[in-house]
């Protein structure tokens, strides 16, 4: 097999023709390939090379608009163009391959995409505007709108869909099961009664707040010149207001937000807000895949069972809750490699170094680490199952979590022992509901109506507004 178009393989004997899988070193290679295909589209190789093809093709034909003082762009037909786009459009494995091959000749992969655009021409009969391909640019001119629109496409086509996805899912969770009691837990004690509902309730409005940051971030792109400064651009075709126009080309053509004031690369600081509100996004969503998973733990949550899954090598009971694990592993790696690139990718020496590059050939792998967890997340999800009578004999096995009510309301009788005199009681000790009643029925200080409203409550009552605060998110994000 061969790994690469261009190399021979370096593989040992006993490896050639293994499968790509087999000698994968990222999982989205290989294990994870369905991560790999919703997003190569827009974060391979084939798609980085395609977009800086795309640039190079949109830049000339946006010349051959604008600029009427050149002879040669000025005289060459504009029914042309739609020809000229087609190198673009008509970009496939074979264009990609002859790409890669200059690449390999030249060692540089812009000028490699810049010669096969000009090559294209020639062979497509326009030769004699060949030598406009990439006038006024530099590299980073075409790559820096090539990883714009990836990383929009990406986002708005397949990331941002399933964390709406993901949401709703959250908020269908917040809906049906707003009003069912359950033991809260604070320092993974019992604590005062919440309901599922609200529970869910709270990450769906936490994740919905954290995706807006995402989407509130502009795609920026810069296209103005070796440091910034339209120098070239501005001796080779004279007479013309380069900034305007070239942000008219980013912001019209592109469909980017123009970047104004850069030196030789676009800064990168709209790509450290976007990486750093997903890495946000991201443990939002691990604080919610440990939580599910201790709730299963407690058995207040189950798991449908698949026919034909095994759980375990050795224990044919298991159902693990591998899903939640798999997500928590994913947004692990992905909080790593999003922050790294949130506060590496805003320095660059003077003008420009390369360390940006080879760091965003990783942002492929981040991206799929998030979109792998919010997937699994989705799917254990919709295995989960509510335990109910787990949760109601829970909450009446934990009849202490009533000593905050008893010591609050004891507190409006103006009783300023309220806490220590409830504390002697219940801190630290097993109390059943005959304790409960017993504290309540001994404090003289209740007027007869709050000792009734006392006598009344039981745990699965004492979830205040829980519910009704679920069902606020519900409305809120439906």
């Amino acid at each position: 097999m061969a790994v690469s178009l261009t190399r021979e393989s370096l593989l040992p004997p006993e490896m050639q023709g293994l499968s790509p899988e087999a000698i994968a070193l990222c999982p989205f290679d290989g294990r994870y390939s369905e991560i790999r295909d919703l997003l190569s589209p827009y974060l391979s190789e084939f798609a980085l090379v395609r977009e800086r093809v795309r640039v190079e093709v949109e830049w000339l034909t946006f010349l051959l608009k604008n600029v009427d003082s050149n002879e040669i762009l000025s005289n060459f037909s504009k029914d042309k163009i739609p020809e000229i786009m087609k190198i673009y459009y008509e970009f496939d494995a074979t264009a990609f391959n002859r790409v890669k091959a200059i690449e390999f000749k030249i060692k540089h992969d812009v000028n490699a995409a810049q010669r096969y655009v000009a090559e294209q021409l020639v062979d497509r009969g326009m030769g004699e505007i060949s030598s406009f391909v990439h006038i006024g640019c530099t590299s980073e001119d075409i790559t820096n709108v090539a990883y714009a629109n990836m990383l929009k496409g990406s986002l708005c086509n397949v990331c941002l869909p399933k964390a709406h996805e993901l949401i709703k899912v959250l908020t269908g969770f917040a809906k049906e099961y707003a009003k069912v009691p359950m033991l809260a837990h604070t320092h993974g004690q019992p604590a005062t009664p919440t309901t599922v509902g609200k529970e869910f309730a709270v990450f769906a409005w936490r994740l919905e707040n954290s995706l807006n940051d995402i989407e509130s971030v502009d795609i920026l792109a810069k296209f103005n010149g070796a440091t910034g400064n339209y120098s070239a651009i501005s001796l080779a075709l004279p007479g013309y207001d380069w900034p305007n126009l070239c942000c008219d080309f980013i912001e019209s053509e592109m469909d980017l937000t123009f970047n104004p004031v850069t030196t030789q690369i676009e800064s990168h600081d709209y790509m450290s807000r976007l990486f750093g509100a997903m890495a946000e996004f991201s443990g939002i969503l691990l604080d919610f895949v440990r939580d599910i998973w201790l709730y299963i733990c407690l058995r207040y949550f189950g798991q449908k069972p698949v026919d034909g899954e095994v759980g375990s090598s050795t224990m044919p009971h298991k159902v693990n809750p591998i899903s939640f694990e798999n997500a928590e592993g994913n947004l692990i790696v992905a909080i790593s490699l999003l922050r790294c690139l949130a506060d590496s990718l805003v320095v660059s020496r003077m003008q420009r170094d390369l360390s940006d590059s080879t760091k965003q050939r990783h942002i492929g792998e981040a991206f799929g680490c998030f979109l792998k967890a919010i997937l699994e997340t989705i799917k254990g999800l919709s295995r989960v199952t509510i335990n109910e009578q787990v949760l109601a004999d829970d909450l009446q096995s934990n009849w202490e979590v009533l000593a905050e009510p008893i010591q609050q309301v004891l507190r409006t009788t103006g009783d300023p022992q309220a806490y220590d005199k409830v504390k002697k009681f219940t801190r630290g000790k097993e109390i059943d509901e005959s304790d409960i009643l017993s504290i309540i029925n001994s404090c003289d200080e209740f007027l007869a109506e709050q000792r009734e409203m006392l006598l009344e409550l039981t745990p699965e009552k004492y979830t205040g507004y829980a519910g009704n605060i679920a069902e606020f998110v519900v409305d809120a994000l439906s």
